[in-house]
């Protein structure tokens, strides 16, 4: 089964950027991918969908400031983080869209002055 670690987070001030990396123990090619993010007290919630064939879906928070990418010949899936506020404060987890979910361990990010 097909493991996935995520890196990239820290902290940072608001307005500043971060990229997130997904990197997948094995090919994800034929996958879906998605990034969701779990703050403090609330659920875990959808952030940005990349289909196998390249498609993109933002939830509405991150549009026009977030953007995630692939590149299938590193089993890498990125998700970019722009003009990022304290409301973009979480832990970040990378998932491969699979018959069984597939998970990462999540990475923090934290946007505070």
């Amino acid at each position: 089964q097909v493991q996935l670690v995520e890196s990239g987070g820290g902290l940072v001030q608001p307005g500043e950027s971060l990229r997130l990396s997904c990197v997948a123990s094995g090919s994800i090619r034929v996958y879906a991918m998605a990034w969701y993010r779990q703050a403090p007290g609330k659920q875990r919630e959808l952030v940005a969908v990349i289909g196998s064939g390249g498609t993109t879906n933002y939830a509405d928070s991150v549009k026009g400031r977030f953007a995630i990418s692939r590149d299938n010949a590193k089993n890498t899936v990125y998700l970019q983080m722009n003009s990022l506020k304290p409301e973009d404060t979480a832990v970040y987890y990378c998932n491969a869209r699979t018959m069984t979910p597939i998970w990462g361990q999540g990475t923090q990010v934290t946007v505070s002055s």
